[in-house]
């Protein structure tokens, strides 16, 4: 951040940057659906190649800067999600609707997630993204919910759970003006209730 960044964001005069922690299983779309918030001069075309640990991204969305932690969602690197729950205004949870057989495994990264002691401690926002909605195998954002259990384990928590596509766009907007008109409702530091 540049020292004009610096006065400006002291000010209160510029947009609020916001620390959005990113996971899912590998292969669930979380790079792709950043990919589709750039400018589409920023955008890369073709395949997105897996994130490796962790992959920070600034993204300029309404009125707010979304500065993204993509964390990789392949199994020696998820114990590293953790670490960011304590930094992040809000954690978005990817999963592949497409892919039945894993949806397990992602349901039970997706407990401990929301069973973290870290979590407990903060009322921090989830936005689930059921993505691949596209795909004819594709489970519906409502069948979604019932097999994660939404209503249950985040009863005391704001979240929203909404279908994407990540290639086409489709519901990424609507999942995105979600988050960040509820962060822009939260106080100047933009934690929320601890």
């Amino acid at each position: 951040m540049g020292i004009l960044d610096k006065i400006v964001s002291a000010l209160g005069t510029g947009p609020r940057t916001y620390h959005i922690l990113v996971v899912g299983l590998d292969n669930s779309g979380k790079s792709t659906i950043i990919n589709f918030l750039k400018p589409d001069n920023l955008r890369v075309s073709g395949e997105i190649p897996p994130t490796v640990g962790v992959k920070i991204e600034k993204v300029k969305y309404k009125n707010t800067i979304l500065q993204f932690h993509d964390m990789s969602g392949q199994g020696k690197y998820r114990a590293m999600w953790e670490r960011c729950f304590s930094d992040c205004h809000a954690i978005i949870f990817v999963v592949d609707s497409s892919d039945k057989v894993r949806v397990v495994v992602a349901k039970e990264e997706f407990d401990g997630l929301v069973q973290h002691p870290a979590m407990q401690e903060r009322s921090i926002p989830l936005l689930v993204l059921a993505n691949k909605k596209d795909q004819p195998n594709g489970i519906a954002a409502t069948r979604c919910s019932q097999l994660f259990e939404l209503e249950k384990l985040l009863a005391n928590r704001t979240w929203h759970l909404q279908a994407t596509n990540a290639l086409t766009g489709e519901g990424v907007h609507e999942a995105f003006n979600w988050l960040t008109d509820y962060l822009a409702s939260l106080p100047a530091d933009g934690r929320g209730p601890d």
